[in-house]
């Protein structure tokens, strides 16, 4: 077992570094070091669709992220541009979070959501999360693994194929969607 949380937290850590942001951004100026922080999350451009869609659906996602991680700043943004209210924790330990989701050391990605129970990792597209709690599926989460170009948060001048993975606790996995 120590091995395993080992090599999990190693490959946390490791997608972290990798995930600076290519903006340049140099983190939240909400975050307070070693300390996870609470931020509401609001992109003043995009308020008026978000606050429309949101009172139609009432959907608030629960965001544990780094503070200086652009493509997970990017990836709340889409969410909130699909009318989802996003609560972003600012933390340097994700591996708690995703320990605790069900998220096993091959889905990993940078950021780890909660939503109506379900665990939302990594670069997950809005629609697929809609449809999930739309159809309440038998599974602890979906997850996109890495941190694949042309993903939600992770778009550049090029894309790669990539599978939404569906996942339970008891370690089963199944493609819920193709991009």
């Amino acid at each position: 077992m120590r091995r395993h949380i080992s090599y999990f937290s190693a490959l946390t850590v490791l997608i972290s570094l990798g995930c600076s942001g290519a903006d340049g951004a140099s983190g939240d100026e909400h975050a307070e070091t070693g300390v996870a922080t609470q931020v509401a999350s609001a992109n003043p451009a995009s308020a008026g669709a978000a606050a429309t869609a949101v009172a139609a659906t009432g959907d608030t996602i629960e965001v544990w992220k780094d503070a200086n991680c652009g493509c997970c700043k990017s990836w709340v943004e889409h969410m909130e541009k699909h009318g989802f209210t996003v609560i972003a924790h600012d933390t340097p330990n994700l591996t708690p979070i995703k320990q605790k989701n069900g998220v096993g050391a091959d889905l990993v990605s940078c950021h780890t959501g909660v939503i109506h129970g379900y665990a939302v990792e990594g670069h997950v597209p809005a629609d697929l999360v809609r449809k999930m709690i739309d159809e309440k599926p038998a599974i602890a989460g979906l997850a996109v693994p890495g941190m694949p170009m042309g993903s939600p948060g992770m778009e550049g001048p090029t894309s790669q194929p990539y599978d939404v993975i569906a996942f339970t606790r008891d370690g089963k996995r199944t493609v819920y969607a193709s991009r």
